[in-house]
């Protein structure tokens, strides 16, 4: 506890971020006014996700929040539930900032589901949620072979867990592969250079 107390310091008024306890039964505590990013984040989440879309900027915010894999590495055991939950939340929150994002509409904004997109992938890459949003991003923005590598990507997971990808990214695939080719193929069709018109 002194080597934690010595580089947390004090504060404006002098007094100690991890405070000397009274007695040896008191148990070690860090100050009230101690405050941590997953805190913070978990208070933007809660008041945003009931408000749907109208939430996003709150949901964004949390998202900035984070930095990586929880306890990045090898938690220590006392660690490993914490790290889960943490994980699950914040997949959730990149995946329904994406779903907001994605579609066309008041929200649509490519770039920001992006963002959250990386942000959750970075946090577990084997997320398969968030390889469907990804494909989904690759697709609204018309980048083929983006879609390619999202689609690349998510089988080279599934292939490194020794596992067969969901249904639903099944099925995502076939439909936007097929969608994909429909557009190529009618651009095909299309005479170049137009004719000029008289």
């Amino acid at each position: 506890m002194q080597g934690l107390r010595s580089p947390l310091g004090r504060d404006s008024a002098g007094n100690l971020y991890v405070p000397r306890r009274k007695a040896g039964e008191y148990p070690y505590r860090l100050a009230a006014g101690v405050r941590c990013d997953w805190s913070r984040f978990l208070q933007l989440v809660e008041r945003a996700l009931p408000l749907g879309p109208s939430s996003l900027t709150d949901l964004e915010k949390a998202l900035t929040l984070v930095r990586g894999k929880p306890f990045a590495g090898r938690p220590l055991p006392w660690a490993e539930p914490y790290q889960q939950e943490m994980i699950t939340r914040i997949i959730d929150v990149a995946h329904t900032a994406a779903t907001y994002r994605i579609p066309a509409g008041p929200h649509h904004d490519l770039s920001a589901a992006r963002q959250a997109v990386a942000t959750g992938l970075d946090v577990d890459d084997a997320a398969e949620l968030l390889h469907r949003d990804w494909m989904r991003l690759e697709a609204a923005r018309g980048n083929r072979s983006g879609l390619h590598t999202a689609i690349t990507r998510v089988q080279q997971v599934n292939r490194t867990l020794d596992c067969s990808p969901e249904m639903e990214t099944t099925q995502l695939i076939n439909e936007l592969l097929n969608a994909s080719s429909t557009v190529v193929r009618n651009v095909d069709r299309m005479k170049w250079p137009p004719r000029a018109v008289r």
